[in-house]
């Protein structure tokens, strides 16, 4: 019997090791960091590892629109971010994330382990890539 697409796990997509940065971290440091490794977002982590937020393209379209940009160097990541991110665990299925990014209207979710430090990332281009290799296998 075969698994349907949704019910596999996030740790068959998922990228991992994420890109993280430390809640001190400058926006302007974190945006050349999601730049480099030409990414729509980045971790936020607390002084032990934890996860506290997520930057993402939309907080530095914000930022760019109410005109404080001029800020960006200075400012600190944890004004920025979106803190307490919705999250998932490596074992839930693709099915149930792409629920969750559904519901609350996201396009990344950080992959926590039990301790809650992140360990991957799952974006929805990584469902959509999972999902049009899924359906590429079963035409052929």
């Amino acid at each position: 019997m075969s698994k349907k697409f949704g019910n596999f796990t996030i740790e068959s997509i998922m990228s991992s090791p994420p890109v993280v940065v430390h809640k001190e971290t400058s926006v302007h440091e974190a945006a050349r960091i999601m730049f480099n490794n030409r990414i729509g977002s980045v971790l936020v982590v607390e002084d032990d590892g934890r996860l506290i937020g997520i930057l993402t393209e939309r907080d530095l379209v914000y930022l760019v629109a109410s005109d404080k940009l001029h800020t960006a160097s200075e400012m600190k990541v944890w004004h920025l971010m979106t803190e307490n991110p919705i999250t998932v665990k490596a074992n839930e299925t693709i099915g149930d994330a792409l629920s969750k990014m559904k519901e609350v209207n996201i396009r990344h979710l950080p992959v926590v382990n039990d301790e809650g430090k992140p360990i991957g990332i799952v974006s929805m281009r990584d469902i959509l890539d999972y999902i049009i290799s899924f359906l590429d296998l079963s035409f052929h």
